[in-house]
């Protein structure tokens, strides 16, 4: 590891390092080793608890050279996505056995590794953000002035057929507040990168000062929706992408500014229809693949994929949990 490795970095500055060598995979040029530093933020013999899919539980253990105690409480988390507790020295020697193995493990595994690296930033960057640069100035960034207006989408996955969709309601709000309330009303873990692609211009995660590898992507954190939507109420289209290696891309369509209800509170989910994929399936192909292999008992990879996710109704939607998950954003 060389000397910049060893230097921590802030949850951006290693978001965006992850962020780089995605597209370098995902555009078939040769990737380099993905390793980087955090500070830590707890006592060393305190935990940290990390939210792992049982597809990431398993890549780990087959492919990275973690301790004998770690790999126990990975071995003993329950199916599906579980929480394993961690240490620090646990959380900082997986995040560099992933960055090293990720850099020639095969198609599947590779993506599923920088999913462990992204949750690990995602969590820092949730819970632990304001002490990761003790030296920096307690600078809070201008918020711009929102608007009294309601928003209306219907939120379509693309490529799936029958059709995956919501229609929202949220106020005035920015990108990065869309995306979250995207993620809620579908069922999303939020733990891939994204970007919303408008007018011809992408908006994702903000680029950190000094850095190199600029991705060419908008600031989503203070882009308003007032700002980019016609006052006329025209219908506008956006495309809302997630998971650069599954490739989930969404249709967005503003339906308008509804009226204001006092008695129905925003953000909310109206209506929709079908369960959401689940993540790390391979994108909609994959899920196609996944839903002819969970439907079929003689398939080859019938007992396989039951044993990852368990049962699975495609046709499942509750607009009342989803509404629930929303208002859980903010």
């Amino acid at each position: 590891m060389t000397h910049d490795d060893d230097k921590p970095l802030t949850p951006a500055q290693a978001r965006q390092k992850l962020q780089k060598g995605l597209e370098n995979y995902l555009a078939g040029n040769a990737p380099e080793t993905i390793v980087f530093r955090l500070k830590r933020t707890k006592k060393a013999s305190e935990t940290y608890p990390l939210k792992l899919t049982q597809q990431q539980r398993e890549t780990l253990l087959e492919f990275t050279n973690l301790s004998r105690n770690l790999k126990k409480k990975i071995e003993q988390a329950g199916d599906g996505t579980q929480i394993v507790p961690v240490t620090w020295n646990e959380l900082h020697k997986l995040n560099d056995e992933t960055g090293q193995v990720a850099y020639y493990a095969r198609s599947l595994h590779k993506k599923r590794l920088m999913a462990v690296m992204s949750r690990v930033v995602k969590f820092f960057e949730e819970e632990h953000a304001e002490v990761f640069d003790l030296d920096a100035p307690m600078t809070r960034k201008h918020q711009p002035a929102k608007t009294d207006l309601l928003f209306q989408f219907k939120i379509t996955l693309l490529d799936i057929k029958p059709a995956i969709w919501r229609r929202i309601q949220v106020s005035d709000c920015t990108l990065v507040d869309l995306h979250e309330y995207i993620q809620a009303a579908f069922g999303w873990e939020n733990y891939h990168l994204h970007q919303f692609e408008i007018d011809g211009v992408r908006y994702s995660q903000p680029a950190p000062d000094g850095d190199d590898f600029d991705m060419d992507f908008e600031d989503e954190t203070d882009v308003l929706l007032s700002k980019l939507l016609p006052k006329s109420a025209k219908r506008t289209r956006w495309i809302y992408e997630y998971d650069f290696g599954d490739g989930w891309r969404h249709e967005i369509l503003f339906e308008g500014f509804p009226p204001i209800d006092p008695k129905a509170k925003a953000p909310l989910c109206l209506e929709g229809e079908r369960a959401c994929p689940p993540e790390d399936c391979g994108g909609p192909w994959g899920y196609g693949d996944y839903l002819a292999a969970i439907a079929d008992p003689q398939h080859e990879q019938h007992n396989e994929m039951m044993e990852w996710r368990g049962p699975f109704d495609p046709e499942a939607f509750d607009a009342k949990k989803a509404t629930k998950a929303m208002r859980k954003v903010k």
